[in-house]
């Protein structure tokens, strides 16, 4: 079965791409952390950042300003260059 990853930025027009495999394993990988500015998920992405570093795992920890938008240029650029894997914060 073939898994694929919809864009949500545009529900007329959406972007089909593949889905991408996940590592084998996290060793060694920099993990972002992107809080996208809605209430509490800089909370919950303490708590990830939290078990991550007890397993001995690099975290790098990004935000947007706001929910409303995409993140800036430079904001996706770092994690695209410093980062290895992504977990977006979504909580309420």
């Amino acid at each position: 079965m073939q898994r694929s990853i919809l864009d949500p930025t545009s529900e007329s027009n959406p972007a089909m791409r593949n889905r991408r495999s996940p590592p084998k394993s996290l060793a060694g990988l920099t993990i972002g952390l992107l809080d996208i500015g809605k209430r509490r998920s800089d909370n919950f992405l303490d708590q990830v950042e939290v078990r991550l570093v007890e397993h001995g795992l690099n975290v790098r920890r990004y935000a947007k300003p706001t929910n409303a938008r995409t993140a800036p240029e430079p904001v996706k650029q770092a994690i695209a260059a410093e980062c290895d894997v992504v977990v977006e914060g979504l909580a309420d």
